[in-house]
């Protein structure tokens, strides 16, 4: 089910994007006024905007001094993507376990309809869907305690899960992976479901740290940037089980 955005949760995106690109780099002071004129909007939604960010690590909000962006390093991700991973792989297990018939089917039927959004490139309705999917997963384990850790994680990992979307045949690649998540759940394979979502997890988060890494190799922006200007990110053409998974802890458990 499609939640209605805010102003600010739009804007925060959009901040986050940017930051994510390279466009916003780190050490930059994120002035509410100059954004307030840049993106066309009242200082409110801005000050909302930097507030959600600031729960995702994105950028630092220190009293009388305001907000900044801050460096986030590739030893902070890969933390932060193996405790994802660890709980994403868990609520897959879980949901092969535990799901409904009904859930089974309305997995199937999602995950069928997400095939023409990833065709047509419909990055925008792609995340959305790809949140709803993901939810599928964490309400199928029926394990409270467990989906409110997977909420929270993905909450605070949220920009650059969406971020990854912008890598080129993202989508596609995205889809075949979930795939293998689904079709291990509806044949009860509780370790294959596990393990398939162990290496989609991996492979978001090398696509992530492709994409920041070749961000932060661009110049960082003076001013005003181009409209429409994006960090360019590195092409990843591989299957995703013939990549080298970043983390070892992952790569051990398949």
């Amino acid at each position: 089910m499609a939640v209605s955005k805010t102003r600010a949760d739009l804007l925060s995106e959009r901040i986050a994007d940017e930051i994510l690109a390279g466009i916003l780099p780190p050490g930059m002071h994120l002035d509410e006024q100059v954004l307030a004129r840049r993106f066309g909007v009242s200082r409110t939604p801005v000050r909302d905007a930097l507030r959600l960010l600031s729960g995702t690590g994105l950028i630092d909000i220190r009293p009388r001094l305001g907000a900044t962006v801050r460096t986030v390093t590739t030893e902070e991700l890969d933390t932060l993507f193996v405790a994802m991973g660890e709980i994403e792989a868990s609520c897959a297990r879980l949901a092969t376990l535990c799901m409904t018939r009904p859930e089974r089917a309305a997995l199937r039927a999602h995950h069928e309809a997400m095939a023409g959004l990833a065709a047509a490139g419909d990055r925008e309705a792609y995340v959305e869907a790809n949140l709803e999917f993901h939810g599928l997963i964490y309400a199928g384990a029926h394990n409270p305690p467990i989906e409110e850790v997977a909420r929270a994680l993905r909450r605070r990992l949220m920009p650059y899960r969406r971020a990854q979307f912008q890598a080129p045949g993202r989508l596609a690649r995205s889809h075949a992976e979930h795939d293998l998540v689904v079709r291990a759940v509806l044949a009860r394979d509780a370790a294959g479901a596990n393990a398939a979502m162990l290496v989609h997890m991996s492979v978001v988060e090398d696509v992530v740290v492709d994409m920041t890494g070749a961000s932060q190799r661009e110049a960082p922006w003076p001013s005003d940037p181009p409209p429409g200007r994006r960090g360019a990110p590195r092409r990843d053409d591989g299957p995703p089980d013939a990549r080298p998974a970043r983390n070892s802890r992952n790569a051990a458990r398949r």
